[in-house]
């Protein structure tokens, strides 16, 4: 039986984890982030409203899926939570266009609390490519 090879992914692009986690883990050929919400690199909330939280998760996981060598097109599961329902339609305008299309897999479920005030929260599970085989 072979051991499972995992990294554990860190960028200074993306907030520092505020509790015992990593921002993600890179095993078998997957990376799997951490819950993201809109906080910044310096950890500071980067808004009060739904449509500039949303973005900055985006960036925050972009950034830890290129720190892990993927990108959001290589996205396969994400799992998104909301404090307020009545963000769906604005969210998943916003997420539509940072994943694109084909879009991943998704789970979106309302939640009583996020942490930092957050109003949204995301993980995800990315494919990271295999390098090419050298020619012969």
């Amino acid at each position: 039986m072979s051991q499972t090879q995992t990294a554990h992914i860190h960028t200074t692009e993306a907030p520092e984890p505020v509790g015992a986690y990593s921002q993600g883990v890179a095993a078998n050929g997957f990376v799997f982030t951490a819950g993201q919400v809109g906080i910044d690199a310096a950890g500071n909330l980067a808004g009060t409203d739904i449509i500039t939280q949303a973005n900055q998760t985006f960036r925050n996981i972009t950034a830890i899926l290129a720190a892990a060598g993927t990108t959001p097109a290589n996205l396969i599961k994400t799992t998104v939570y909301l404090k307020n329902t009545d963000d769906f339609k604005t969210v998943n305008e916003l997420y539509a266009a940072w994943v694109g299309s084909p879009a991943p897999a998704r789970t979106t479920i309302g939640v009583a609390w996020l942490p930092l005030g957050a109003l949204i929260e995301i993980e995800c599970v990315a494919a990271i490519p295999q390098a090419p085989e050298p020619s012969r």
